[in-house]
């Protein structure tokens, strides 16, 4: 598992004086692309290519406040993958210092082609890399539906009043 550690600064705090959601969203996608960074998607990689993540959902659970000044580490894992990896799944779990597990996320996304503006899958070199990591015990192969799970409105409102 990828862990990334973080400082809670001044910045990061709402009005209730815990972690702010934007904070929490902020860490998941630096860690999230210091991972991919790490397995050699850098810009250099997004430049040559022309490909680039794009989210299309993260659902964010939250068990434990995070204050000013504590430390919390940022996991990555590979939930789910299409075959030709033109999607994605990662979770992630925010841990504080004390290694409780303060709140998780479950993003969804693609690659997107930065001139066509298409999904599209990695090259065969990030696809090995990314087929050689440790996957999440529940790990799926994903399918276009899968992506679209969250896009059905509900009945109440589609129902004329």
């Amino acid at each position: 598992m990828y862990l990334k550690d973080f400082e809670i600064r001044w910045s990061d705090v709402d009005a209730n004086r815990h972690l702010a959601n934007a904070a929490y969203l902020n860490f998941m996608s630096h860690s999230r692309m210091t991972f991919l960074i790490d397995l050699g998607f850098d810009q250099q990689y997004i430049a040559t290519e022309q490909i680039s993540p794009v989210v299309f959902y993260e659902h964010m659970y939250y068990f434990k406040e995070v204050f000013l000044g504590a430390t919390i580490q940022v996991s990555v894992e590979l939930k789910g993958m299409s075959a030709d990896a033109k999607f994605f799944e990662f979770h992630h779990n925010f841990y504080n210092q004390k290694g409780e597990n303060v709140a998780r996320c479950e993003t969804m996304g693609g690659w997107i082609h930065l001139k066509n503006r298409k999904l599209t899958g990695v090259t065969a070199i990030l696809l090995d890399k990314l087929n050689a990591l440790e996957k999440t015990a529940d790990f799926k192969v994903l399918t276009r539906e899968d992506t679209r799970a969250f896009s059905k409105t509900p009945k109440a409102l589609n129902s004329k009043k």
